[in-house]
């Protein structure tokens, strides 16, 4: 029995009852009446059900059942190992290199055309900041670029595994600085992926993204994808518009 492996008799009484998605529990008071679990060990379990992210709590609302999400189990266990040692997020970040590349195919398949414009726009808006006076790091952009291609994925525990990349990716600053040049060469890589994503060239796109992966090996990361790598390739020879010609408009895939 999957209850017996699970030692916290506040998980018992939250699992067993099958409460849904949203719904409002009792206070732990009246859980504590009903099933006899002292109030001390009732708080203390309820903080481990908390950090799961099974439930949440407020003044206003009480306590409430949420969706189930891989992520928060995830991100506080990685980020107590970056703060062990920051060495850590070389290994984490193979790992997402791996899967990244391992759900291409089904992640691109299953992306619906609001998903196809929602990759154009965070292209054009990463490069409207690449192209300020005052260029600013289109950190967010990279993110939900990434994670775009993966929502559609029906498996909770690969886009958690995602989602803790970038928590991680955020908290040890990779965020925060980079060469201007590196930020350029990889947006060329973001937006040949996206044009390949949208005109259906998904072999295309997955090489594009194992070579963008590969740049981030310049910044003294381990992001190796032994098993898929081919031999280093040119520098991809489609220019963005924005580079083209002084004044010509940026444009992405139609």
């Amino acid at each position: 029995m999957i209850f017996s492996k699970i030692d916290s008799d506040f998980l018992h009484y939250l699992l067993a009852n099958g409460h849904p998605s949203g719904e409002r529990l009792p206070a732990l008071a009246e859980i504590s009446a009903e099933t006899g679990i002292s109030m001390g060990k009732l708080r203390e379990q309820f903080e481990v059900a908390r950090m799961l992210g099974l439930v949440k709590a407020s003044p206003r609302r009480g306590i409430n059942r949420t969706e189930y999400s891989f992520l928060p189990a995830v991100r506080l266990s990685l980020l107590s190992a970056l703060a062990i040692d920051p060495a850590f997020f070389a290994a984490f970040s193979s790992l997402r290199a791996h899967l990244e590349t391992a759900y291409w195919e089904e992640a691109v398949h299953q992306l619906q055309p609001e998903d196809h414009a929602t990759l154009r726009t965070l292209v054009a808006a990463a490069w409207q900041k690449l192209s300020e006076p005052r260029i600013q790091i289109p950190s967010q952009e990279h993110r939900s670029l990434h994670l775009t291609i993966y929502r559609q994925l029906d498996n909770p525990f690969v886009v958690g595994l995602l989602e803790a990349y970038w928590e991680a990716y955020e908290a040890v600053e990779l965020n925060t600085y980079a060469d201007y040049g590196y930020l350029r060469a990889v947006w060329r890589y973001h937006e040949q992926i996206v044009e390949a994503i949208c005109t259906g060239q998904v072999a295309e796109g997955k090489q594009l993204l194992i070579e963008h992966m590969q740049l981030l090996n310049e910044r003294g990361l381990a992001l190796e994808v032994q098993s898929q790598r081919s031999p280093p390739a040119p520098q991809p020879t489609r220019q963005p518009s924005h580079f083209a010609s002084a004044g010509a408009s940026h444009t992405v895939c139609d």
